[in-house]
C-alpha cells in the first residue's frame, strides 16, 4: 500500500486528463448516489408496483405521451400527459392520501412527475424505476389502445 501512495503523484502528474476524469466519474457517482437516498419517493420495481396495486389499491397514473401510451401500458393505469400534469388539480387532490405510483416509458418523465406530487403533499409516492421497459423486461402484461 505504501509503494502505490508513494507512485501516486507520479502517476497523476504523468496522467492529468485520466485522473481528472476519473475523479469526474467519481463525483458524479457520489452525486447520483446522494439524490437517491435524499429523494422524497420511492423507487419501485414491477413485482413491487403490482403488489403496491394489489394490495393498497393505489392510482397508477402515466405520464407517458399519447402515442406511448397507446403502444403499450400498465392495465388500469390512467394517462395524463406530462404537460397537463397538475398535482394540485381537483381530481388528484381527492387522493392526496391514498398510494399514488407513477410511471412512463423510461422512467424519466415519471420520476420529475413523482417529484412534484410530493412537493404537492402527497403523502404516499411512488415511481416505477426503469418505466415500461423494466415492465416489459419483467414480462408484465400491456395493454394497448386507450384506457
Amino acid at each position: 500500500m505504501s509503494e502505490f501512495l508513494h507512485r501516486l503523484p507520479e502517476f497523476l502528474g504523468h496522467h492529468p486528463f485520466l485522473s481528472l476524469g476519473f475523479l469526474g466519474v467519481l463525483i458524479a457517482l457520489a452525486a447520483n448516489e446522494a439524490q437517491r437516498l435524499t429523494r422524497s419517493y420511492k423507487a419501485l420495481t414491477p413485482a413491487g408496483l403490482t403488489q403496491l396495486i394489489n394490495r393498497d389499491n393505489a392510482l397508477l397514473v402515466d405520464v407517458s405521451s399519447i402515442a406511448d401510451f397507446e403502444k403499450g401500458h400498465i392495465p388500469g393505469a390512467k394517462h395524463v400527459a406530462m404537460s397537463q400534469f397538475d398535482p394540485e388539480s381537483k381530481e388528484l387532490a381527492k387522493v392526496k392520501d391514498l398510494p399514488v405510483a407513477v410511471v412512463c416509458k423510461t422512467g424519466q418523465t415519471s420520476a420529475q412527475a413523482a417529484q412534484r406530487l410530493k412537493k404537492a403533499g402527497f403523502s404516499k409516492v411512488f415511481w416505477l424505476e426503469g418505466g415500461l421497459g423494466s415492465w416489459a423486461e419483467a414480462q408484465m402484461p400491456l395493454a394497448k389502445g386507450r384506457a
